[in-house]
């Protein structure tokens, strides 16, 4: 049955991605809420904005009465629930604002969503989702472990992201104890691929090497983490929001653990055999990997991640379709061809604020 879907943050990355997918392989319709903060980009979605079926609204999930409104005036089946502050080396320099959207953002959308069931029709309530998107920094660090996170790992948030990302985890499940609200909920691995905002570590790279400038590494690059295609996230989430247990948790992975230094060398071997240096005017480098430099880490890093994904595949039958070779040259070529996407974001981050490092 074609169901109403309301998105939060689907200007950000993931949700742009989540919404180009629900609308190219879907009947559903969808509302995009977000409050187009410095990473929400609406030319995301160029390519579905005059679509039917889609409908933005320019709310903050801050503010109750906006999101009372939408309720209403949309009647969502669905809640997708993906706005946030996600950015690590932000939130350290200022903590408020995660506090501010992750916890208190999440709880008032838990509260208008409450609201909004209590009215509904009890097939309508039955057929009800809240589902919670996060992240699998929750879970903290496996540094010296050959671990996997399940979604029976304990929390262990190491930055203010990670536990202001824990603390909203924490209440959708006590509204779904207390109040018996209808959610699922997901931890998914790093993401990458097309429209990632510049600031993060690919397309970071990405953007530096083809400008001549250093391709800033934490510490030796030695962190692991678990890289998942950004459309392979997207399947993941609709297999969830559609066919999940209520209550359950569902871990989404790529399998594809990699160090942060092998992450930046491979862009460069890509780089080197699809944009050569001279070719970019950068003839005093013979490889793009010359432009590597290690920078101090930062405080509370995290060494290691990575999930077990065998839930999802098991119970939804979902796994991932690209591995991180097909998906980081998916991902390289799309940034070599969109140069007006992400250029005029690279000059706004760097005229506000150079970047120090990223994640």
């Amino acid at each position: 049955m074609k169901k109403t879907i309301l998105i939060t943050g689907g200007a950000g990355f993931i949700g742009s991605a989540l919404i180009r997918y629900l609308l190219a392989e879907t009947p559903h319709s969808v509302i995009n809420v977000d409050k187009l903060t410095y990473a929400g980009n609406l030319q995301s979605l160029a390519e579905v904005a005059d679509h039917p079926r889609y409908h933005f609204a320019q709310v903050d999930i801050c503010d109750r009465p906006a999101l009372d409104i939408l309720f209403y005036q949309y009647q969502p089946d669905w809640i997708m629930h993906l706005a946030a502050e996600s950015h690590v080396d932000r939130s350290i320099d200022g903590p408020a604002a995660f506090i501010q959207t992750n916890i208190v953002g999440t709880y008032t959308l838990l509260e208008s969503a409450r609201h909004y069931l209590a009215g509904l029709k009890p097939a309508l309530q039955r057929a009800f989702r809240f589902h919670h998107i996060s992240t699998d920094e929750v879970f903290g660090d496996l540094e010296g472990s050959t671990d996997l996170f399940t979604e029976n790992t304990p929390y262990a948030p190491s930055s203010p992201y990670s536990a202001s990302k824990a603390s909203s985890d924490h209440l959708v499940r006590a509204w779904h104890r207390t109040y018996g609200l209808p959610v699922v909920i997901t931890n998914c691995s790093n993401n990458y691929g097309p429209y990632h905002f510049p600031e993060k570590l690919i397309p970071l790279v990405i953007s530096n090497a083809l400008a001549g400038k250093a391709l800033p590494v934490y510490g030796k690059g030695e962190q692991i983490r678990d890289w998942l295609y950004v459309e392979d996230h997207a399947r993941a989430l609709y297999q969830v929001v559609s066919g999940g247990t209520v209550g359950e948790t569902y871990n989404i992975g790529g399998h594809n653990e990699v160090k942060n230094i092998s992450v930046v060398e491979q862009i460069c071997d890509l780089l080197d055999e699809l944009a050569p240096a001279a070719f970019c005017q950068l003839s005093e480098f013979s490889s793009y990997r010359q432009q590597i430099r290690f920078v101090t880490d930062r405080p509370g890093h995290d060494q290691r991640y990575a999930i077990d994904a065998s839930k999802i595949q098991r119970e939804l039958q979902w796994q991932p379709q690209e591995t991180f070779a097909s998906g980081l040259r998916k991902t390289v070529l799309w940034y070599l061809n969109n140069r007006q996407w992400w250029q005029p974001l690279v000059d706004s981050v760097t005229a506000k604020a150079p970047a120090k490092g990223h994640q």
